[in-house]
């Protein structure tokens, strides 16, 4: 089996996601043949690198005119045509035959919107390119990679939504989507932090402190004196790719390490107390897989804000009132009840994911056949969320299924979820 994973390096979240679930198909299914493609890199090599820079310029210094564009087509209707469209297709077209794709993921709205147009077209008998025998209507699932329901994410020909809550998945039902197409997986991260141990040394506490990949941190050397003057705590400063800040700070504190761009930072999350970063959806579900609470920067983007305020909803942490939030760290991390309270909602929270979903619904293609999806999908009503800790997913009224997806013949090959009492993570 092909399964193809389209993304796009407009910030490092998406990229970081697709990686993910590279990594989780290949440990499930070692041998599927999986690939990760920068679509606008592969459609557009030599524009794509002037792309990503405007795009993170704009993110940096041209805040306002992001979140306008932001909040304006968020009000907007689903199916967008996206930028570059006729380009952009007979590039994907080409992918597609190329690599004898059975399955699509995308984990940017680009890449979704795009797979989509070509279904589309397909359907109407326009395949650019196509041999005898040949189709582009396959498979689409769509990774919602921030706690949105952005209608960027909502397109008619998606087979199959994985979101990060419930909240989304009630989101996305409101505006249209059928909910048995929505499954609520959380935001993929890497396996190692969904294997976590806490390890503690002594009574020193640590904090961790990240800036993303692009090491975006306060300046002022007055929030890291008074870090370095927290009692018994023991202080990491990520810089990512910062590296001006990163010699700046380096060896100027007896208490404070500084490491530049690291690429295993569950290490650092399993002796975490406390985690100080932006909020984006990828270090959210990092933390609430690693179990340790968060105090994020106020946040400047609004997809940022969204994901900050279903944090704060939830219980698993905090808005800092400014980027020199050094006070607040040290009352949250003297607080070792209020960080109990929160890691213990963090616990909740990742039992009530349906964190094998992807791994059975790629089983479930494959013994179907990789373009056998097509006469079985009619009959799908896949309850996907989980709004209480009551069942994960049910076929036309019927459980189907066990904990390791073993779906009944003849039913849809995405309809394989049982209840999580099979599945075993229930008893919240």
């Amino acid at each position: 089996m092909n399964i193809l994973i389209l993304t796009g390096k407009f910030g490092m979240g998406h990229w970081s996601a697709a990686q993910s679930l590279r990594q989780q198909l290949l440990g499930s299914h070692p041998a599927a043949s999986v690939e990760v493609v920068d679509f606008p890199a592969y459609a557009m090599p030599n524009f794509s690198g002037v792309l990503y820079k405007f795009f993170n310029l704009m993110v940096t210094h041209g805040r306002h005119i992001f979140n306008l564009y932001y909040r304006i087509t968020g009000t907007g209707c689903s199916d967008a045509r996206p930028p570059f469209e006729g380009v952009f297709l007979d590039r994907l077209a080409q992918l597609l035959y190329q690599r004898q794709a059975d399955v699509v993921i995308a984990t940017h709205p680009l890449c979704a919107q795009l797979v989509s147009r070509l279904k589309e077209k397909a359907r109407e008998g326009i395949q650019p390119g196509a041999a005898d025998g040949e189709t582009l209507d396959i498979p689409l699932i769509t990774c919602v990679t921030d706690v949105s329901s952005h209608p960027e994410w909502i397109n008619r020909n998606t087979d199959c939504y994985l979101v990060p809550s419930g909240e989304i998945r009630r989101s996305l039902t409101e505006k249209g989507v059928d909910p048995g197409l929505v499954c609520v997986t959380g935001i993929p991260v890497r396996e190692e932090f969904r294997h976590l141990s806490h390890s503690s040394e002594g009574k020193v506490r640590e904090l961790l402190i990240m800036g993303g990949g692009l090491g975006m941190l306060p300046r002022d050397t007055a929030f890291y004196d008074a870090l370095n003057r927290i009692p018994h705590t023991h202080v990491t400063v990520i810089t990512g790719c910062n590296r001006r800040l990163y010699q700046r700070l380096r060896g100027r504190w007896e208490n404070i390490q500084v490491e530049g761009y690291i690429s295993q930072v569950w290490d650092y999350m399993a002796r975490a107390d406390l985690i100080v970063s932006k909020p984006g959806g990828i270090t959210l579900f990092e933390a609430i897989y690693a179990r340790v609470p968060i105090l994020t920067w106020p946040p400047t983007l609004q997809n940022e804000r969204n994901n900050a305020k279903w944090m704060e909803e939830q219980g698993i942490g905090w808005v800092a009132d400014s980027m020199n939030c050094a006070g607040e760290i040290r009352k949250i991390l003297m607080d070792r009840e209020r960080l109990s309270a929160a890691a213990y909602r963090m616990e909740c929270l990742r039992r009530r994911l349906q964190t094998g979903a992807l791994d059975r619904m790629m089983e479930a293609v494959y013994r179907s056949g990789c373009h056998g999806w097509k006469e079985k999908i009619s009959g799908m009503d896949i309850v996907g969320g989980i709004d209480g800790c009551d069942r994960v997913c049910v076929v036309s009224g019927t459980v189907v299924g066990n904990a390791l997806g073993e779906s009944e013949t003849g039913k849809n090959p995405l309809s394989v979820w049982g209840t999580v009492s099979d599945a075993g993570v229930c008893g919240l």
